[in-house]
């Protein structure tokens, strides 16, 4: 029962820092390309995951686990963020949480196809109503069109989705940090020569606003998050844990109007408990 408490207590953390990283990433390519932004974030945080690594001697991955960590890499560290970049060039935040309401249940069937878990009938039930409820209150919002957009989010969604469960798996036995580290290093190769290729010539124009953009999608959304995000999954269950997501876009929401002085409305207070009340109801027939 403890083990089961702090996978959600973990998992509800990693969600937290999340819900910055789609603010965070509309304002960096402001200034940035989104290949720039994805390979820099990715290269600083897999300098700090290195490091971690050779700091507390870590050893190195089992050969039958690199390619789930492959996998990982693909859909956390460069599908989902590269992906949400360009999407982000062409869509509103807003028609983007439509697709933010599909991870829960997205991360839910790739635990069943690569985790191995068998929810019961009653946790789907909930699960698609949580979705409805996230991607229904996002629908009724003042939303750009854009088929281009849509199918970038919604690709980005199924990989995130893929990369979440495929980590959380190995999480069991690697350990949650284990995994994104070594993820992050996998990629480190290839992300830092994409940095140094397509590096603006210069910097000077860059503003302050994208540098901190920057610095926030590279440790907290690259690296911290997961920490306590996988972690977090498996130890409360991939399919439970993960409908923890559904808060993700209100606590963004919450983010703005804490800090950009945004309106929160009723309606989203009365979705929000909803999506509260699914995510329990999930749990407990996970």
């Amino acid at each position: 029962m403890k083990v089961l408490k702090n996978g959600w207590i973990n998992g509800l953390i990693g969600v937290v820092i999340f819900a910055g990283s789609l603010p965070a990433t509309r304002v960096a390519i402001a200034d940035f390309t989104p290949i720039f932004l994805t390979s820099a974030r990715a290269t600083i945080a897999g300098v700090f995951g290195l490091a971690l690594l050779l700091l507390f001697r870590q050893p190195h991955p089992q050969k039958k686990e690199i390619p789930s960590l492959v996998v990982t890499a693909i859909g956390v560290v460069i599908g989902f963020p590269l992906l949400t970049a360009f999407a982000l060039q062409s869509v509103t935040s807003a028609h983007s949480i439509v697709f933010l309401g599909l991870l829960p249940i997205c991360t839910a069937i790739f635990a069943v196809i690569r985790g191995g878990e068998r929810p019961k009938p009653y946790f789907w039930l909930f699960a698609l109503a949580g979705a409805s409820f996230v991607a229904g209150y996002a629908a009724t919002g003042d939303m750009g069109v854009s088929w281009k957009g849509d199918i970038l989010m919604l690709i980005a969604i199924i990989l995130c989705g893929l990369g979440y469960a495929e980590g959380a798996k190995l999480s069991r036995n690697l350990g949650g940090w284990q995994v994104i580290s070594w993820s992050l290093v996998l990629s480190l190769p290839p992300m830092l020569f994409l940095t140094l290729f397509t590096m603006p010539a210069s910097f000077h124009a860059i503003s302050t606003s994208a540098w901190i953009a920057l610095g926030y999608v590279s440790f907290f959304s690259m690296l911290l998050g997961f920490v306590f995000w996988y972690r977090g999954l498996a130890q409360g269950g991939i399919a439970a844990v993960g409908q923890l997501q559904l808060f993700q876009p209100f606590i963004g929401l919450a983010l703005a109007g804490w800090l950009l002085h945004e309106t929160v409305s009723w309606t989203m207070l009365v979705v929000t408990l909803a999506a509260v009340l699914c995510a329990v109801g999930a749990k407990n027939y996970a």
